[in-house]
């Protein structure tokens, strides 16, 4: 007993002593003349925070620092360094906020201990690290590192700490490595570790921010250098790769032998040149070999961290430099590596200019025709990665990739006694054969240029790029394209621009993918009215094509296309007076309810799909009736697809019905179910059918007014997903759920329904299966007389449990959605923020109510909650919502999105549009309506509004 006692007390004065040495290592008290509060962001920290801002930061500024060590790990050390560390470094501890339109950073108190997250994993945990790699940071609150310890066993483990790239940069992870060694080894010790007081990230952006105002010189000399200078062109894929979302970036890594490293570095001796130079230029010659371009622009990394100041600086202090550089007269590479060389030096001597400095100086300069970056092309030299190297414990570094690429493609070389070549890039910028031979063709370019550096660029390893077609701006697109192997584009006066295209493969893209490619990079106005596919292309005996022997398509010429025709007459028949092609429908008188039948007009008298949104949203004839000639071109190519393919006649055993599948709310609970596994029976019109098709749903093809098509499918399926409505038309609604309550023999049935069914409740918290009470909208009456008919029929007959899932506001990234968004509810506060209009809003405690807003919920959590109804259906009404936000905070979300500078002002009056003050509790399906990443009320906003002018 004694032993144990005595034990237990040594055990915890050592913790004690931890405690003192962590406390005594923790931040250093300021200097008296050191600044307080809020410090300006630098440069390079606003353009992340940008980033974050938009949601389009993600994974990409992750920086996980991984190490595998064996030994005896002490984690009560491993948190107490971690601790000490934050505490030293106040941007390690820093969150973000905004001041009007301008962001600051304000540290926090250091925390009193830097949580250790401990899991079992008997493999190598990849999966896991990476998982945890992507976890998205929240700048407002903070971005104190994380930090996982894989147990793989009792000796070994991984250790994971992560930080977000707006706090540290290369430089300072070695900082980081150094500093955890040495306060873990002090806190397995008890000892206070001989570390001096660090310099504060806040110091040097203050500094920064004072210096701004003296690069005028600088900002002129990056002006002249950049004049003219345009993005290379990547070859894009003409479709978005599979699971790009998931794995947006590709890297390649190509072994190469250690001699070739030797005879770079020797060749840089010769050329008074380092090797970063070299591999630079290398860098170049790649590219040039991939564009043909000969005018170049790649990016690479400078550094800030000069003099004793910066020593033990932990930040982001790295800033982008653009070397642009001549590759003309088809030199030889060591001609390359001068011209190279000399760029670099005079880049360097204005190193201290903000590259983002230099894009707002440049304007609309800095970007291509097609939106791309000036600098798409990044170059860098790279060491051996860091490894965490604890006192007492063998380390190795591990690498934890986030499949995210920061640049549309990045050259790499690995400085190792193992060297490799490396080739990032980003799968939606380039296209992935090319980045494949990219990747095999850049090591052999450093091999080749190692051992002659003679060799002229036309020499080099690398599929040479093809002639740059002259003419038409889609001629050059479509030859840049890696499946075509000849085209032409021909623009008659007067007449339709047509593309005619030879594959060089078969199963290459189709015409309508050609026109979606164009569509992406061109004005609408230079995107050919059809592209021809040809065996082959006639020409003359000269070698010139015959422009006699090419086929005519079937498109009429614009000003006289028959859906132009037909939709300017809708226009006439239903606004009064016939319109031009430009004319603006809301100038015209149009408003909402005649925007949703002038839709109805034209779908019916079409047969395609258009929605009163979509009138809304594209607004003149022309632009209407362009959009119906690609859903037309869309459903012929589906047709063309299905018509090879045999439908089955009967469904799948656990075939779920779905109604609505076209919408935005119908497409996340599609995506939900084939996550799942389940075969779906969808129902659509036959105009939109093609929308919902795809592996795993089979299509039957009806709307809600036909009635017995509903029983017919509804007899058909083992469980139903009614997410369906007409909006407009409540006798129609009723009616199909009568119809299909009457087919519904058996398994669950879920209706999605609104939380407009409570109507205008008393208090202001409304609990699940409140009452509807007085006033309800024609809509929300509708919707609870659906769920009176499909609860009373729950259990009866045979038939499984009912689930009536009320939502508030869907948002998601669908084009649906978006349009709600922009032309809903909330359009009112949308279209003010994107005009720049003055935007007022109810005071609290307007009308005796604290608080007014919207309560919403994400589409993909709604389709979580759908689903799991299924399984557990809730034998009620359920609440599905994400959050409730207020109009202010949404007014602000959109301001901010849309860079506009609306003002905000507060009145006792409230807009019709805007009165709405309850919170819902939504407690039976909380597990499945929790947020998952990129969920948040930020995140969605973000993904929802992209470009506002679209």
């Amino acid at each position: 007993m004694a032993t144990d006692t005595n034990a237990a007390l040594q055990e915890e004065l050592l913790r004690r002593a931890r405690a003192r040495a962590a406390d005594r290592a923790a931040a250093p008290l300021p200097r008296a003349d050191r600044p307080t509060g809020p410090a300006p962001l630098t440069r390079a920290q606003r353009r992340m925070w940008l980033m974050d801002r938009l949601g389009q930061g993600g994974a990409q500024y992750s920086v996980p620092f991984a190490t595998r060590l064996h030994g005896p790990l002490d984690l009560d050390a491993l948190g107490a360094a971690l601790t000490a560390l934050v505490g030293r470094h106040e941007i390690l501890r820093t969150r973000y906020g905004r001041e009007g339109e301008e962001p600051h950073q304000v540290a926090l108190p250091a925390p009193a201990a830097v949580a250790v997250d401990l899991v079992e994993c008997p493999d190598d945990g990849a999966a896991a690290l990476t998982e945890e790699a992507r976890r998205p940071f929240d700048l407002a609150a903070g971005t104190v590192p994380r930090a996982l310890v894989l147990r793989h066993g009792p000796e070994d483990h991984t250790v994971l700490v992560t930080f977000h790239h707006i706090a540290i940069d290369g430089a300072s992870l070695q900082t980081v490595a150094e500093e955890l060694a040495a306060l873990y080894g002090a806190a397995v010790d008890g000892s206070a570790p001989a570390l001096p007081a660090p310099p504060q990230y806040a110091d040097f952006a203050r500094r920064e921010h004072s210096a701004a105002s003296g690069a005028s010189d600088g900002l002129a000399h990056w002006t002249r250098r950049l004049t003219g200078a345009t993005p290379p062109p990547l070859p894009r894929p003409v479709t978005a790769p599979a699971e790009v979302r998931e794995r947006p970036a590709a890297t390649g890594a190509t072994a190469i032998d250690a001699q070739v490293l030797t005879a770079l570095r020797e060749l840089g001796r010769e050329r008074r040149a380092t090797v970063f130079t070299v591999g630079l230029a290398a860098a170049f010659a790649a590219l040039h070999r991939l564009t043909g371009e000969l005018d170049l622009v790649i990016g690479c990394a400078a550094t800030h961290r000069e003099g004793q100041a910066m020593r033990g600086l932990v930040g982001l202090c790295v800033n982008t430099l653009p070397i642009r550089v001549d590759l003309s007269g088809d030199p030889e590479f060591a001609t390359l590596v001068e011209r190279v060389r000399d760029a670099l030096l005079e880049a360097q001597q204005h190193r201290d200019v903000p590259f983002d400095l230099v894009l707002e100086q440049l304007g609309a300069a800095a970007r291509g025709a097609d939106g791309s970056s000036l600098v798409r092309v990044s170059w860098d030299l790279v060491g051996e990665q860091t490894a965490l190297r604890l006192p007492g414990l063998r380390a190795r570094a591990v690498d934890v990739g986030v499949a995210e690429a920061k640049f549309d493609l990045t050259f790499g070389l690995l400085d190792a006694a193992a060297p490799q070549s490396l080739v990032q890039y980003g799968r939606a910028a380039l296209d992935e054969e090319a980045g494949g031979e990219l990747d095999t063709s850049f090591a052999a370019l450093l091999t080749a240029v190692a051992v002659d550096p003679a060799l002229r660029l036309s020499a080099l390893p690398g599929r040479p790029a093809r002639p740059r077609a002259s003419g038409h701006p889609a001629q050059a697109r479509l030859a840049a394209h890696p499946d075509v192997a000849d085209v032409y584009v021909a623009a008659p006066a007067g007449g339709p621009v047509l593309a005619y295209a030879v594959l060089n493969r078969t199963g290459g893209p189709s015409p309508v993918q050609l026109r979606a490619h164009l569509r992406g990079a061109l004005a609408p106005e230079l995107v050919p009215a059809a592209v021809m596919l040809l065996d082959e292309m006639p020409r003359t005996t000269e070698g010139a094509v015959d422009t006699a022997r090419l086929p005519t398509a079937a498109v009429p010429a614009a000003p006289k296309s028959p859906r132009l025709e037909a939709v300017t007459e809708a226009f006439a028949g239903l606004l009064g007076r016939r319109p031009a092609p430009d004319e603006d429908f809301f100038s015209l008188g149009g408003h909402s309810l005649a925007a949703v039948q002038l839709a109805e007009r034209l779908r019916s008298a079409l047969a395609l799909p258009l929605v009163g949104l979509d009138i809304m949203q594209t607004r003149t004839p022309r632009a209407v009736a362009a959009l119906l000639d690609g859903r037309a071109a869309d459903r012929a190519t589906a047709v063309a697809t299905a018509s090879t393919t045999a439908r089955p006649h009967r469904v799948r055993e656990g075939t779920v019905l779905v109604t609505g599948g076209t919408g935005g709310v119908g497409a996340f609970v599609l995506r939900e179910l084939a996550a799942r596994g389940r075969p779906v029976l969808a129902l659509a019109r036959p105009e939109s059918a093609h929308l919902v098709s795809g592996d795993g749903v089979e299509v039957v093809e009806g709307d809600l007014g036909d009635l017995d098509g509903l029983r017919a499918a509804v007899a058909r399926a083992d469980a139903v997903i009614h997410a369906a409505c007409t909006f407009t038309r409540p006798d129609v609604d009723v009616a199909a759920m009568e119809a299909m309550v009457d087919a519904w023999n058996g398994g669950p049935f879920v209706f999605v329904s609104s939380v407009d069914a409570y109507g205008q409740p008393a208090k202001a918290r409304v609990a699940e299966e409140s009452p509807s009470r007085e006033e309800l909208s024609a809509y929300g009456r509708a919707k609870t007389a659906c769920e009176r008919i499909l609860l009373a029929a729950a259990g009866t007959g045979g038939r499984g449990g009912a689930s009536a899932v009320r939502s508030p506001i869907v948002w998601g990234a669908h084009d649906r959605l978006r349009d709600q968004l922009r032309w809903g509810a909330t359009g009112l506060l949308y279209q003010a923020a994107l005009k720049g209009d003055p935007v007022t809003l109810p005071a609290p405690g307007t009308g005796g109510h604290e608080w007014y807003g919207a309560p919403w919920v994400h589409a993909a959590a709604l389709a979580r909650a759908v689903t799991s109804c299924l399984d557990a259906p809730v034998h009620g009404v359920a609440n599905a919502v994400s959050g409730h936000v207020a109009w202010s905070d949404l007014t602000a979300e959109l301001i901010a999105l849309l860079g506009s500078d609306s003002s905000v002002t507060f009145t006792d009056e409230v807009h019709r549009d805007l009165d709405h003050r309850w919170h819902y509790r939504a407690d039976r399906l909380a597990p499945a309506l929790r947020p998952e990443p990129g969920e948040e009320l930020h995140a969605v906003l973000a993904s929802m509004i992209g470009d506002p002018q679209r």
